[in-house]
């Protein structure tokens, strides 16, 4: 038992990511059986639906002088609920009555489609390939007042160049002007690029950990790189 407590690399808590990080928590959400499920939607009144308001409370507070109007949330590997925590988060944001815009940019293993249970015919890579910028088809609307979802569309061979180009930057600045927040869904730190790139265009980013799952050493990288 000592000897697998000394080799336990993962975080253990909220007191591992202010000690190894030292990086503030804004909140904590218990273990969600049925991660294909919108928790704050079909269980408003549950324990987990009030963490994922405090961290809405949290989360504005961070910004009293300049709101945060782009969101990028990400994780250091996969499997550690940056798309749960995405989708639930973009909920309580429309339901504390803002314009919430939800995008997919993990261009290489969406899944938000799935948990937002709507269809991925069209989405964010549908946008690069008009000649304007015109965001109906490609924005849909959800069962949630205030909340539309952007997913990501046919899997390009190329989704670092498509996220890193001017063209990512006019696409953002066009949902920007019709949301009060847009939040990004975005693929691990550690496995590609992506989010690194995209962290560079938007206001603020959100790191997903998963105690007894996310490494220490992991953590360490993705907060240097990012």
């Amino acid at each position: 038992i000592f000897l697998i407590e000394v080799l336990d690399d993962t975080v253990r808590g909220p007191e591992d990511v202010k000690r190894y990080l030292s990086l503030p928590v804004l909140g904590v959400i218990r273990k969600i059986n049925q991660v294909e499920d919108l928790v704050t939607v079909e269980e408003p009144r549950s324990p987990v639906s009030e963490a994922f308001r405090s961290l809405r409370t949290n989360f504005q507070f961070t910004s009293v002088d300049k709101p945060l109007r782009s969101l990028l949330i990400t994780s250091a590997g996969i499997g550690e609920g940056k798309t749960v925590v995405a989708a639930n988060l973009s909920v309580v944001l429309a339901q504390g009555g803002n314009q919430v815009t939800l995008v997919d940019t993990d261009l290489r293993r969406p899944r938000l489609h799935k948990q937002m249970k709507i269809p991925n015919r069209r989405g964010l890579t549908s946008l690069f390939m008009r000649p304007d910028i015109n965001l109906d088809g490609a924005l849909q609307e959800t069962g949630v007042n205030g909340l539309s979802v952007i997913t990501s569309g046919n899997l390009p061979p190329n989704p670092a160049e498509l996220l890193g180009s001017e063209r990512m930057q006019n696409i953002l600045e066009k949902i920007c002007v019709q949301s009060h927040v847009v939040v990004f869904d975005s693929p691990p730190v550690i496995a590609v690029t992506d989010a690194v790139i995209l962290s560079q265009v938007v206001d603020g980013v959100l790191l997903v950990v998963q105690p007894g799952k996310s490494k220490i050493a992991a953590l360490q990288k993705t907060v240097e790189q990012l």
